[in-house]
């Protein structure tokens, strides 16, 4: 019997229940866009099954430093509870004892950290959160939301600073590496040392652009991601299929590149 492929989404959020409806109405208003989710880790476990997701990395952002510790746990929590979730912590560069939280975000199985500069209103290469990058190189992978056209926060020069910072952080640079900047990033990010996801990308690139991006960057560097619950695993899957990539091209993208990733293998 053949090995099914592995699918792995690599960029998906999730939030507590009494707080998903909330969360989720101000992503969609930070963005100006219609969310497809409802955020909750019910509605998203659902949309991995019918999407037929192997595994997803979930996550949320901490827009303040005192909320860094909760979502933690929430995303700890969920991960433990649903072996099919990878959890990622997040971290606020305003928060006390960074050093402290990343031993402690290991100790509770969380498999690496992601923030949002825009979100978090700080520059992707601040100091702070350089000194957040030492910590982490080496031992936890790092997804990064990249590019805004509305700021300057996460601009793609700014990811190429930290690569070049720290050869041996694993980055992901989401959004094909600069959402709605797209050549921007091609510009500053075309042969640099990271990953790129296609999430909140592909319904406004289609298919053609979508296409040359992954042969610019080569498919050993693109992750698959949803961005649920802005999108829908399910809708992102099909729009991925419509590319007709190659087998290889679309084990790499779908699965193996996000072992590579997170330096660990998941089981078919």
């Amino acid at each position: 019997m053949p090995k099914s492929l592995l699918k792995v989404d690599a960029h998906s959020h999730v939030y507590p229940d009494k707080i998903a409806e909330k969360a989720t109405a101000s992503v969609g208003q930070f963005y100006n866009v219609e969310m497809t989710g409802d955020g909750s880790v019910e509605g998203y476990l659902k949309a991995q099954t019918d999407a037929d997701i192997s595994y997803s990395i979930i996550m949320s952002v901490a827009l303040k430093p005192e909320y860094v510790t909760s979502i933690n746990n929430f995303i700890a929590s969920q991960a433990e509870q649903n072996p099919t979730m990878i959890g990622f912590a997040t971290i606020h560069p305003d928060f006390d004892d960074i050093e402290s939280e990343v031993d402690r975000a290991i100790s509770l199985g969380l498999k690496g950290f992601k923030i949002h500069p825009d979100s978090q209103q700080v520059n992707a290469d601040d100091p702070r959160l350089m000194r957040f990058y030492e910590v982490i190189a080496g031992r936890l992978p790092l997804i990064i939301h990249a590019g805004d056209y509305r700021y300057d926060y996460s601009h793609p020069r700014r990811i190429r600073e930290i690569l070049h910072a720290f050869p041996n952080l694993a980055v992901n640079a989401a959004h094909f590496g600069g959402w709605s900047v797209y050549d921007l990033a091609v510009e500053y990010l075309e042969n640099e040392n990271c990953y790129m996801d296609v999430s909140s990308a592909q319904q406004w690139l289609g298919v053609r652009r979508v296409r040359e991006l992954i042969e610019i960057y080569g498919a050993k560097r693109i992750l698959f991601g949803s961005d649920y619950p802005m999108a829908s695993p399910v809708a992102e899957m099909e729009r991925f299929n419509a590319n007709l990539l190659d087998e290889y091209s679309r084990e790499l993208i779908l699965g193996r590149n996000a072992e590579s990733f997170l330096g660990f293998e998941l089981s078919s």
